[in-house]
């Protein structure tokens, strides 16, 4: 069926632009569909001034309990559509403390300049509760711990866990903007623990075992929500999560996460959208030491434009693809030292269709893997080139993709590869250059890479990937350059 759509998505294109014109116009639609301009911060309809002083950045330990929870969250529930709940610093006091937070219609929470909302370091707060939830269970490791990847069939999850420190549920046009900082805390002691969310984060890794931490921000159903000039700071898990949603902006984001270099911080990803259309990712600096975007299953028509990201596994998809994702443009990223560069990742028990993506316009440097489509993820930071032959029929199918002017200044190796030759991944590489990469640097098999006019320097020798030229090709033009786009953290 996903097929059926494209090829109607395709001749629908053909007939309102024209045989000349099919190539931009399918760029075009390889994209967010709105007309997504910068945003603008709202007037507020309330003031709140901070009662609390941090640190250096950190908040004192007398001051744990002195939660600002409920005046946030009456103020957002009484606020007018349209406007704004300001935290605002007042007479040297710059910081805010809060459980879990809940936004409404309309409304944006506004951290302004110099103030930091901080996460609570009480598990108890963030515990799920309804019916049929277990209690107890958020900033606890589960007791069934698969010892293998992928892990084999679990008795039924058990319902409970934690609430994200802000929820955005069912509602529309909400907004977090401003030019302060949340942050979740994550290195902190979780109270009454001898261990931070990190750390229990770390504990349940060798096992592959399930741990309860709340994300920063999760989103559902959130149609128009607006991320602004927020800084995000150290979560103790995903940082921002959307799903569901018709309409999502990222703008001018600012994320580090750990702010201290040293610390051991895990699944922190910095923006992950899932089952949403229409979402634009744009002028943020994301340095997260996990996925810096992650696109999960079921997204499609997502720009991400002129990004910086650092420490992290990259620009990624999946490695959820079960119900696919497309019509993608990433065009202006900076990558550094980032650990994967292009990265989509997938396999039998998580995959399906990934097709129409544009990558162009990028720069790397200190990349161990520059390009890596993989069908062949083991839960690893970065992509093994054999297949570890899972068991499972979500086949990982990967078409229609175009990577343009992309360069990494050092070497890395690069994968390009599909399933098998019913499931071979097709890619088009068009002034594609990794300086120093030898030949056996590159892997793949099963696939077809086009190589366009501008060409590539990777030499596929080595590899059982089929190679053609564009029909045109030949012809060489001026290298793109990344020169000047390197640039600090801001």
């Amino acid at each position: 069926m996903d097929r059926i759509i494209l090829r109607w998505a395709r001749g629908l294109v053909v007939a309102l632009c024209g045989a000349m014109v099919v190539a931009m116009c399918l760029t075009a639609i390889a994209q967010d569909m709105r007309q997504v301009t910068e945003p603008r911060i709202p007037e507020s309809c309330v003031q709140l001034p901070a009662q609390l002083r941090a640190t250096n950045h950190m908040l004192n330990a007398t001051d744990e309990g002195k939660l600002d929870t409920e005046r946030i969250q009456s103020a957002l529930d009484t606020c007018k559509q349209g406007m704004a709940v300001e935290l605002k610093p007042s007479s040297g006091n710059n910081a805010f403390l809060s459980g879990p937070l809940e936004m409404r219609a309309g409304v944006t929470l506004l951290v302004d300049e110099g103030v930091t909302l901080f996460g609570s370091r009480d598990a108890k707060l963030y515990e799920m509760k309804g019916e049929g939830m277990t209690p107890g269970l958020c900033g606890t490791i589960a007791a069934d711990a698969p010892t293998v990847f992928p892990p084999p069939q679990r008795t039924p999850r058990v319902r409970g866990g934690c609430r994200p420190l802000i929820s955005v549920m069912n509602v529309s046009n909400a907004g977090i903007m401003g030019n302060g900082v949340i942050d979740g805390r994550g290195y902190a002691k979780i109270l009454g623990k001898d261990y931070s969310w990190w750390e229990m984060a770390r504990r349940a890794e060798p096992k592959n075992q399930r741990y309860y931490t709340p994300r920063m921000i999760l989103a559902s159903h959130a149609d128009g929500l607006v991320l602004y000039r927020i800084t995000l700071h150290n979560s103790t898990n995903y940082h921002v999560s959307v799903n569901g949603t018709n309409g999502f902006t990222a703008w001018d984001v600012h994320l580090l996460t750990p702010t201290t270099r040293g610390q051991d911080a895990r699944n922190t990803d910095g923006i992950d959208p899932g089952h949403s259309t229409n979402i634009t990712i744009a002028h943020s600096w994301i340095d997260s030491g996990d996925d810096n975007i992650a696109i999960k299953t079921g997204v499609s028509h997502m720009s991400v434009l002129d990004n910086h990201f650092y420490s992290g596994h990259g620009m990624s998809i999946g490695s959820e693809t079960y119900d696919g994702q497309s019509f993608l443009l990433v065009d202006g990223l900076t990558e550094d030292h980032t650990t994967s560069g292009i990265r989509i990742k997938s396999n039998v028990t998580r995959g399906g269709p990934v097709h129409d993506l544009t990558y162009r316009n990028i720069c790397m440097r200190d990349v161990a893997n520059p390009i890596a489509i993989s069908p062949y993820y083991t839960n690893q930071t970065t992509e093994g080139f054999v297949d570890p032959v899972y068991a499972g029929n979500r086949i990982p199918d990967y078409k229609a993709i175009t990577i343009r002017n992309v360069v990494d200044t050092t070497p890395g190796d690069v994968l390009i590869a599909g399933l098998d030759d019913a499931h071979r991944t097709e890619v088009t590489l068009d002034g594609v250059r990794v300086e120093g990469i030898k030949p056996e640097q590159v892997h793949g098999r099963f696939a077809t890479v086009t190589v366009g006019a501008e060409g590539t320097n990777l030499n596929f020798s080595k590899t059982e990937i089929k190679v053609v030229a564009a029909k045109g090709a030949g012809g060489e033009e001026e290298a793109y350059s990344c020169v000047g786009r390197f640039v600090p953290m801001q």
